[in-house]
């Protein structure tokens, strides 16, 4: 038997390891790839958190109208959207950017509480008229955002209604006043404001929520903000929450990751369409 010392040449040379120019080549391209990577996975993980956001958007419509339909009663969802600067530094919440707040609320006699003379009704008079349904829902790093304005990089387009695409998603009718986003109805603040904590007598709020969302006995969805003051508002086609990501405070405006939550007025069904 020969000796491993005693090996032709080419099976020695065969057994060498790697020079350290070839270990330097092969750790090269393994830092080009990754850097080439990196932003394919930001991307996923920003249309993953869009995705997540939406669900739970959807989540909460689902719960509450099944909750109006099962009690027989008026549900609100409302929204809120504050400063993520502020959260853990005041017990109060300051509107602003970055954190979406959702709060389901129902009606505890069954009744709307309200009467189309009686509108706008004061927070106070709401409130007491309230029960909470479920805890407070957040969802971190993202913007309440209206199809179709404030947007230079039309990432968020209105829907033409021509698809079951983002952009040919059903149009949502009477402008802002049907969508939940970053620009103010032309009625200003909701008709039905109510806070958090609701109770009789009310107590200090933590939450004021300025836009809902009525679910009706029937699982019939409204916005509660309207262009006529006094008037009840009436059901509309469609109605549309837009999402948007941030970095903190700062919305992410060339951010093509967005989301459309669409309910059906006289059905109250959720949509999501994904850019």
């Amino acid at each position: 038997m020969k000796s491993p010392f005693s090996l032709n040449k080419p099976y020695r040379r065969s057994m060498r390891g790697f020079s350290l120019i070839e270990l330097l080549m092969v750790i090269g391209i393994m830092v080009v790839m990754t850097v080439m990577l990196v932003p394919s996975f930001t991307g996923i993980n920003a249309a993953g958190d869009v995705t997540a956001a939406a669900y739970a958007v959807d989540g909460v419509l689902e719960n509450a109208r099944t909750y109006a339909m099962a009690n027989n009663t008026y549900v609100w969802v409302g929204f809120f959207e504050q400063n993520t600067a502020y959260v853990a530094q005041a017990r109060t919440a300051t509107s602003g950017t970055g954190q979406i707040v959702m709060s389901v609320v129902a009606s505890q006699n069954g009744t709307m509480i309200y009467t189309s003379g009686s509108l706008p009704i004061a927070l106070g008079s709401m409130s007491a008229g309230l029960v909470q349904v479920n805890k407070l829902v957040t969802i971190n790093n993202m913007h309440l955002k209206t199809a179709g304005t404030n947007d230079p990089n039309n990432v968020f387009p209105v829907g033409t209604g021509s698809g079951v695409s983002f952009a040919g998603r059903p149009y949502v009718s009477g402008s802002s006043v049907w969508q939940i986003g970053d620009v103010a109805v032309s009625a200003g603040n909701s008709q039905t404001p109510f806070q958090y904590p609701v109770g009789n007598p009310a107590p200090t709020a933590q939450y004021i929520f300025k836009t809902a969302i009525q679910f009706n006995p029937r699982g019939e969805a409204t916005v509660m903000n309207t262009a006529s003051p006094g008037t009840a508002p009436t059901l509309q086609p469609v109605i549309e929450i837009g999402l948007q990501p941030t970095h903190g405070t700062s919305v992410a405006a060339a951010n093509p990751n967005v989301a459309a939550v669409q309910i059906t007025g006289i059905t109250g069904n959720v949509k999501i369409y994904r850019k």
